[in-house]
């Protein structure tokens, strides 16, 4: 007796047929979370060299400041010998343009551009504030006593709260709000003579003429 080739077990659709699909579907579900993950990281890459960090867009551009209320640097001092205080969302709807930077003392871009902020802090028509992200007071106090202090006031931020509010990236950060409030403008990564000039002072200039 011949068997029929259609009987063989290779052509049965119920034997390794499909098992071999299930198989495939599950491979492909296995890697589907990579794959996504792949592609995010490509979008991301191709939007950095686009412009760099500093071009990531921010949610809160044209919104009000969150809100939130940050203590003062535990015994940081003015030059006039006054303690500095501390600032919250209504202080920054208080009226004046204002310029907030987060920084750190164990971060060293905020080194680096801290000359830059002494000599922003000259400037006249608005007040430049500080939000001290995830520090130890001592060594904030020593990295504004070493360096110089170009804040009007200094808010802290220790578990970083208020910087995830504020969509920060990564210290260093810069926001330009007007004078109800509003985040006009923001800069990711240290402020340069350039970036100062160029993108600061007109978004500055703006906000400052917004509000008149």
């Amino acid at each position: 007796m011949t068997a029929n080739p259609s009987d063989s077990p290779a052509d049965d659709p119920s034997s390794g047929g499909g098992e071999e699909a299930e198989k495939s579907s599950r491979g492909i579900l296995a890697f589907l979370p990579i794959i996504l993950f792949g592609g995010l990281a490509i979008a991301f890459f191709f939007a950095l060299r686009a412009g760099g960090p500093s071009n990531l867009p921010s949610v809160l551009l044209g919104k009000q400041v969150p809100e939130f209320n940050l203590p003062a640097l535990d015994g940081l001092k003015r030059e006039d010998g006054t303690l500095s205080p501390g600032f919250d969302a209504a202080e920054l709807a208080g009226g004046e343009v204002t310029v907030v930077n987060m920084w750190a003392s164990w971060c060293g871009p905020c080194r680096v551009e801290h000359p830059f902020l002494m000599e922003l802090a000259n400037e006249p028509g608005f007040r430049v504030f500080g939000i001290n992200y995830k520090d130890k007071a001592a060594n904030a106090r020593r990295f504004l006593g070493g360096l110089g202090n170009p804040y009007d006031a200094v808010g802290v931020d220790p578990q970083g709260r208020t910087s995830i509010n504020w969509g920060v990236y990564g210290i260093p950060e810069t926001f330009v709000v007007d004078r109800k409030g509003v985040i006009r403008f923001k800069h990711v990564g240290p402020l340069s003579p350039r970036i100062i000039e160029e993108k600061l002072k007109p978004a500055i200039a703006a906000a400052m003429e917004a509000g008149s």
